[in-house]
């Protein structure tokens, strides 16, 4: 190549360099901007459980906050199924603009990617953790036809009659999945009987066909409240408020039973980090404020948040946490 040939190339290169600089900056510079004025019109969360339930519960709290805080309006849209994974599908399959938001329990966007073998979508990959917003610590429950009133009773009679059903919102939940750990704790043989959705589980429960639960407060404070089931611990290291006289499984005589769970808000992989950045401030600041504090201590809930960084370590370890405790339980992957 003649030096004429070669500083002709070379120019090229060096424009083409530049052109690329440019336009990464400029995309940068547009993603910000997006960021500034987002949101510009409504949001749609995807709840992927039945309305009512413990995880709609929280989220309508936090989300009412921020929708005044952002000046639009945040729609949830309920759609049960599969134990969470077909509406988190449809929110994975959604645009990654900000629009279109996931709430996302341990079940389909952390445990399930081990449980089944074919989600339709990754967790790791598919979703970006905006944050978990709401902690909630497992009550284990029983139908007052059951006529138990203490969680060593409990073990007692699951050991002279093993099988004893027990219900939740779908295989791989975080309380199917919390009955499971209780089996592998206390040495009894239980049977698990999934449901789409809360409703349906609770006249079981106070029935005495499906007389067991693991359950997040709010799924079973009907049936409590009406006195057809009984709590007969928390699984957590302090009482809850809305059950104060309910005692801890520690103080109940199982202590090596802990299990709690989280919901979190996420999105479609793919949206701009200033939106993500944008999404996760509003949240923190909605959980900060006294009133909706109140409202999740209410639905015995506690208050979880943390920064966008933290958030995304948090999801891959809860991953490998399930992870584990399936490959413990022995449970065979679903079609």
């Amino acid at each position: 190549m003649n030096s004429a040939k070669l500083t002709m190339w070379a120019k090229s290169a060096a424009a083409a360099k530049n052109l690329g600089a440019a336009l990464a900056v400029s995309a940068a510079l547009t993603c910000a901007a997006q960021a500034q004025q987002y949101p510009t019109r409504n949001i749609t969360v995807i709840i992927p459980f039945a309305g009512g339930s413990a995880s709609d519960v929280v989220s309508r709290i936090m989300l009412d906050k921020m929708s005044k805080s952002m000046g639009q309006a945040i729609v949830i849209e309920n759609r049960p199924g599969a134990g969470g994974n077909s509406g988190t599908l449809q929110g994975v399959r959604a645009a990654p603009d900000g629009y279109t938001l996931i709430g996302g329990g341990s079940g389909p966007v952390a445990a399930n990617l081990s449980l089944y073998k074919s989600l339709g979508y990754d967790p790791e990959k598919d979703l970006e953790m905006i944050s978990p917003f709401a902690g909630f610590t497992i009550v284990v429950v029983a139908s007052k036809a059951l006529n138990i009133n203490s969680l060593k009773e409990l073990v007692e009679h699951a050991k002279k009659n093993p099988g004893l059903n027990f219900g939740s919102v779908g295989i791989g939940s975080s309380q199917h999945l919390a009955g499971e750990y209780f089996s592998q704790v206390s040495g009894v043989k239980l049977t698990h009987v999934p449901y789409r959705n809360i409703a349906q589980y609770g006249p079981d429960l106070i029935a005495g066909t499906v007389p067991l639960g693991f359950q997040w407060y709010p799924n079973v404070a009907g049936p409590i409240q009406a006195k057809g089931a009984i709590p007969l611990a928390v699984a957590g290291d302090k009482r809850i408020p809305a059950l104060p006289d309910t005692p801890t499984t520690t103080e109940a005589g199982v202590p090596q039973y802990k299990v709690n769970g989280w919901f979190a808000l996420l999105a479609p992989a793919g949206t701009p980090k200033p939106i993500l950045e944008r999404l996760n401030k509003e949240l923190n600041a909605a959980l900060a404020d006294p009133q909706v504090k109140a409202g999740f201590e209410k639905a015995g809930a506690e208050v979880l948040a943390m920064p966008l960084d933290q958030a995304k370590k948090f999801h891959a370890s809860e991953i490998v946490k399930y992870r584990d405790i399936i490959a413990k339980a022995g449970i065979d992957k679903i079609d």
